[in-house]
């Protein structure tokens, strides 16, 4: 099973709109992906719904995964991999463009 560790770096989390980025970056690539953080099974994160019930905060390592035993035989392991990589390195990213944080 491929598999890709990230950080989650949006301030807020993966909730609201950096869930929804995620979400679609997910969809976009039509693999069944799965995240996970420790002490929780893996979730679709194809559903917003389910990414944000899990809870993923700011700071959180979570684990991307694509089960093997559901993919079909056209899809080539570089491609699981580098689409793994790419969704890793949104979430690592996303605090990056939120700018700074301001206190009021």
């Amino acid at each position: 099973m491929p598999v890709q560790k990230a950080v989650v770096s949006a301030a807020i989390g993966l909730h609201a709109r950096p869930a929804a980025e995620f979400v679609r970056a997910v969809t976009a690539t039509g693999l069944p992906v799965s995240i996970r953080k420790a002490g929780i099974q893996g979730v679709d994160a194809r559903s917003l719904l389910e990414v944000m019930t899990a809870d993923f905060p700011f700071g959180c390592e979570v684990e991307l995964s694509v089960p093997e035993e559901s993919l079909s035989g056209t899809t080539r392991p570089e491609e699981i991999e580098n689409a793994l990589q790419v969704l890793a390195a949104l979430l690592e990213a996303q605090g990056a463009a939120q700018g700074p944080s301001r206190v009021i």
